[in-house]
């Protein structure tokens, strides 16, 4: 039976929440493997729109759902979007949610360092969200993270806090910030533990199971492959890995569990925060996209910067993230636009590059080399079938399948989940 890993394929807000829930709904269990409440999917499911950071997208749905260990979660984020998303009508048992026992733990202390950091940087902010994700991962590979498990075993939590504290009350004071209270956040551990205790759970087994079993399994990834922290566009990246290959090492399943890479790319690019972003927009069309496409930000409200297709950078998140077909969205965003531009190659000092280089100043200094093409004055949104479609949308997602080396496996025409055009069923045998 086949598993699909998603990833979103620019950085990030590529639409996954939809296509993510569309596939959901044909799967048996849903995995999160990286990232943290940083993350945002929305899913619109008839009249209710539910905003998801932490839990995988099947917990709508009642499906299998399992935070793997290659997130960063934050307890106390965790059990409030629980309880939200009850007042929504949806009861999130110990029965559908699978947490990993070896995920590590975001803190308060990761939030206050994250945002003074942040403070620090002045003009040179990155552009996180302050929630403490960078940090958490610099504690889980320097060794000395509080992980899900450590609030199973109080004979030795207060050690990992002590190792902990050691560590972040020396930074503090070198930020001229207040030192952590040993006994207090010993506390807000130990009042937590209980809560969470119930959804705990070796996922590997979980998973291995469900293999055995023949169970669909999407898995469900974050942020996107340019926000990637070694192949994204460094340092104005996330702290996790995003491509697909990620999925096996942050759920503890084989590196052949995933045997389809479905990439999640808007019909335009867009970004949050700072970094480099070749074919931005700053006039009316990009104001335009913006306002169309209510493009802002799930888990912050940030106003995201908005420009035209990157095929090159797209081509390039194919290439690293091993991705065999995309989902493009948001194609009614681009309605009666008279001309359109992609970017199909980067000019840098006079060079053409067929791809992004890595040097953050060279990212900053490569300008767009444009293919414009005919628009179309009719609506696309809410297409179904390609018949639907203007002749020239279907040239300009045929020039897009050609410049970025995939085919589009599904096309999305508007927020309604069934406004979806299926090419190739990414669950097929």
């Amino acid at each position: 039976m086949a598993n699909v890993a998603v990833i979103g394929a620019q950085w990030g807000d590529e639409g996954k929440g939809k296509i993510v829930d569309w596939l959901s709904e044909r799967a048996d269990v849903v995995v999160r493997f990286q990232g943290g409440h940083n993350a945002g999917h929305t899913l619109v499911i008839g009249n209710q729109t539910y905003k998801l950071s932490l839990l995988p997208s099947g917990v709508v749905r009642g499906k299998q759902s399992i935070i793997g260990n290659g997130v960063v979660v934050d307890p106390w984020a965790l059990l409030k979007e629980i309880e939200t998303i009850k007042g929504q009508g949806v009861t999130v048992g110990p029965d559908v949610l699978k947490l990993a026992e070896n995920a590590p733990l975001i803190l308060p202390l990761h939030g206050q360092l994250d945002r003074l950091r942040e403070e620090r940087r002045g003009t040179a902010k990155i552009g996180t969200t302050g929630r403490g994700i960078g940090p958490a991962y610099e504690d889980k590979v320097a060794r000395r993270a509080i992980r899900v498990c450590d609030l199973l075993d109080p004979a030795t939590l207060g050690e990992r806090v002590d190792d902990l504290l050691l560590h972040h009350n020396a930074l503090l004071r070198g930020l001229g910030a207040p030192e952590v209270d040993r006994n207090q956040l010993l506390a807000q551990l130990n009042e937590i533990a209980p809560k969470v205790a119930p959804f705990v759970t070796s996922v590997w087994q979980c998973l291995d199971a469900a293999r055995r079993r023949g169970d669909r399994i999407l898995f469900e990834g974050a942020q996107g492959s340019m926000l990637d922290i070694d192949h994204g566009t460094y340092p104005y990246v996330t702290s996790s890995n995003t491509v697909a290959a990620q999925a096996s090492v942050g759920a503890g399943v084989g590196v052949g569990a995933v045997s389809y890479v479905l990439g999640i790319t808007k019909a335009y690019t867009t970004r949050v925060g700072s970094g480099p972003f070749p074919t931005e927009l700053t006039d009316e069309t990009g104001e335009l996209l913006g306002s169309r496409g209510h493009e802002f930000g799930v888990v912050t409200g940030r106003k995201r910067r908005c420009g035209w297709f990157d095929a090159v950078m797209v081509r390039q998140a194919v290439k690293v993230g091993g991705i065999d077909g995309i989902a493009l969205t948001k194609l009614d965003v681009l309605d009666g636009l008279p001309e359109l531009k992609v970017c199909v190659g980067y000019n840098l000092d006079g060079q053409r590059l067929d791809h992004l280089p890595a040097g953050t100043a060279a990212q900053a200094r490569v300008t767009p080399i444009y293919k414009t093409m005919e628009g179309w004055s009719e609506s696309t949104r809410g297409a179904r079938s390609w018949a639907q479609l203007p002749a020239t949308a279907i040239k300009y997602i045929r020039r897009i399948e050609e410049l970025i080396e995939a085919p589009v496996a599904l096309l999305s025409t508007s927020p309604e989940r069934e406004d979806t055009i299926l090419v190739r069923n990414p669950f097929a045998d």
